[in-house]
């Protein structure tokens, strides 16, 4: 059983412990045993002979958690640190690991599927610790900027596993163009931790990629979590979409509409979607029954004062009434209803994947791919989502 709670610290108290003490915090929580076995056990792994796997992974992630660019700093840091390099698992004695040895094992790491598996087992960890509660879930993507040099569109190799051209708009509306790739997370909006991750091409559209995400987080996670609401800002605005939450997931989709250059909203309905009568004032919701909205004329429920009076639209002394069935159209007339109070206290909520994103850019180190292909970008992320979801346990296991 899960008991949901509110989560009494995040990643940013973490930030505010000393750096020597926050990486030993957040590395405790990491037991990375079963992924370095595996790779002990794959068959054609190029990893390096010599040094222990663990030591080479603790020290990838405290590279993440540090904030260390690239590979040669992480290795002048490893021979110039005691304590950080103490923190990684080695010995201050101990030889430390050349550039080439950390790139080979790189490289075996972005191959490896049980370093999406520890970060699973993290995510679940802190699910029965009551930090993640799951029910509430916000869908984003943010962009990454590649290590490959940029290339005109006419010589990209466009088969998903090369960078290229994407663009989005900030939080201002402004349209921002990159090339690389982007991260796109699925997130818990409790504790705003994220629970699952794809790496695609820049331009992969968002609205693409949501519904195989949503599909695969659950069934990663074999029925531990089973979410009530998925938000989601206007990209992910599709009918398919919505469609596929209600349907098959017996969930509610809260997105934000987007009109695709409409100059007026479908027949019937005003800017905020919802039903208006044939005098074009909005009719008055009055409650759900079952999978129905129902509405009521305004003129009757004292809410305007129409010079037609009730009877232009009805003959019927209850005034005018229209139901919605809101799980055959759940775009146009989703429940909540669009822009009410409940509707705009959910789609609020989606906010906490920005803060995510922001977290992992900020105080991590997702922007700083140094690693060329889509393997290698996929594993930095995991690394630094790895380090964030540890860290936050850490942070609440210390309270």
């Amino acid at each position: 059983m899960i008991i949901r709670q509110d989560c009494l610290f995040s990643y940013d108290e973490l930030m505010e412990i000393s750096p020597k003490t926050r990486l030993m915090m957040i590395l405790d929580q990491i037991d990375v045993s079963p992924l370095a076995l595996a790779m002990e056990k794959t068959p054609g792994t190029r990893g390096p002979k010599g040094y222990p796997k663990e030591r080479l992974i603790y020290s990838l992630l405290a590279k993440e958690v540090e904030q260390i660019l690239k590979i040669s700093s992480l290795v002048r840091r490893l021979e110039s640190d005691p304590s950080f390099k103490y923190a990684c698992g080695f010995g201050i004695m101990d030889k430390t690991p050349s550039e080439s040895v950390f790139s080979r094992f790189q490289d075996a790491l972005s191959e490896e599927p049980a370093l999406v598996e520890l970060f699973q087992n993290l995510v679940v960890s802190a699910m029965k610790s009551g930090i993640i509660d799951g029910s509430e879930i916000a869908i984003d993507s943010t962009k990454l900027s590649s290590y490959e040099a940029s290339q005109p569109k006419k010589d990209i190799v466009n088969d998903g596993n090369h960078p290229n051209w994407g663009m989005k708009r900030d939080t201002n509306g402004n349209n921002i163009r990159w090339f690389g790739w982007k991260l796109h997370i699925l997130c818990d909006a409790k504790s705003e931790l994220p629970l699952s991750i794809k790496v695609t091409p820049a331009s992969v559209h968002d609205g693409s990629v949501a519904s195989d995400m949503i599909k695969d987080f659950l069934d990663s996670y074999a029925g531990l979590f089973k979410p009530s609401h998925y938000l989601m800002d206007s990209g992910y605005d599709y009918d398919y979409l919505y469609r596929e939450i209600v349907d098959t997931y017996d969930a509610t989709p809260i997105i934000a509409y987007n009109p695709r250059g409409s100059k007026a909203p479908p027949e019937g309905l005003n800017e905020s979607l919802h039903p208006v009568c044939s005098a074009g004032y909005e009719l008055k919701y009055w409650g759900k029954d079952a999978s129905y909205m129902k509405f009521r004329c305004p003129h009757m429920t004292g809410d305007v004062d129409c010079p037609f009076g009730s009877n232009w639209c009805s003959t019927s002394n209850y005034g005018l009434t229209l139901k919605l069935n809101y799980r055959k159209n759940p775009r146009i007339h989703g429940y909540p209803l669009r822009d009410s109070k409940a509707w705009k206290k959910l789609y609020n909520k989606r906010t906490s994947v920005e803060r995510l994103n922001a977290r992992l850019k900020e105080n991590l180190n997702v922007d700083g791919i140094r690693s060329n292909g889509i393997k290698k970008a996929l594993m930095h992320c995991l690394l630094n989502c790895i380090a964030l979801v540890a860290g936050t346990i850490a942070i609440n296991k210390k309270s």
